[in-house]
């Protein structure tokens, strides 16, 4: 089953069960995921969805951090529940040795030995990482690795 038919039955189970919350973020992601396709004029795939779900997580990071640092705690738990409903989207995440393990073989494969180096690690790691670890720790990885050799 693809993702986005998964997400369409999660919305029919929703509606179903009564449950506004779940039905109310899904609902935000199936309009992100149609506005994307409108936009594109592309119909998405899984990787693609999963791109979408990204973009709206850390979105709502975000916002969590503005609104707290605002004292608006409403609106902040609001976030963190429609970051654990989008994130049962997401694929099962890689653990740090992992991903330590995947910047070694594209050091490796890109003959990287400097920082001018990090472009070319980062080319071949996306693909493999995405939606499955954050990358911005994935970089801050990479940099460590490339500045001690």
């Amino acid at each position: 089953m693809s993702l986005k038919q998964q997400i369409t039955d999660d919305m029919k189970a929703a509606m179903r069960s009564g449950n506004v919350k779940e039905r109310d973020t899904i609902r935000l992601l199936q309009a992100a995921i149609k506005q994307r396709e409108v936009d594109e004029r592309i119909v998405l795939d899984d990787a693609a969805v999963i791109a979408v779900i990204e973009k709206m997580l850390k979105q709502r990071r975000d916002s969590i951090a503005q609104y707290e640092a605002a004292q608006r705690m409403d609106l902040a738990e609001k976030e963190k529940d429609e970051i654990l409903i989008l994130s049962g989207y997401m694929p099962q995440a890689l653990s740090d040795s992992e991903i330590e393990a995947l910047i070694g073989e594209a050091v490796f494969a890109s003959s990287a030995k400097s920082m001018q180096d990090m472009g070319k690690v980062m080319a071949l790691l996306k693909p493999k990482l995405a939606g499955r670890a954050d990358m911005g720790r994935v970089s801050a990885l990479i940099k460590a690795k490339l500045s001690n050799g």
